[in-house]
């Protein structure tokens, strides 16, 4: 089975008629030796200072720049659910490929 990752829900529900994914799940669609599900616009972004330490939840001119040896991300509350849904698929042992039909951004 492949999994078809689309930029928006939009996309997804054209991608998922051609290729024959019919059967609405709750954030994908499946059928025909396809998964098919979406992001909702960036589902990561980069972590605010104060995660890098205690002394950035304020930061000052003299702290800058932060530049942390390793950047941390986190995924925005509303966004949430469907990166986990997406991790979940992409883990599901009957996914063989992952295609990305994404924009470049």
């Amino acid at each position: 089975m492949k999994l078809v990752i689309a930029e928006k829900p939009s996309v997804a529900m054209a991608l998922a008629a051609v290729l024959g994914a019919d059967e609405k799940k709750d954030g994908y669609l499946e059928g025909n030796g396809w998964l098919v599900s979406w992001c909702v616009g960036h589902l990561l972004e980069l972590a605010q200072p104060g995660a890098y330490g205690e002394q950035y939840v304020k930061w000052r001119y003299s702290d800058l720049p932060i530049l942390p040896e390793n950047w941390k991300y986190e995924a925005p509350k509303d966004k949430k659910p469907q990166l986990d849904l997406l991790c979940r698929l992409m883990k599901d042992k009957r996914v063989t490929s992952v295609v990305c039909a994404t924009d470049v951004g």
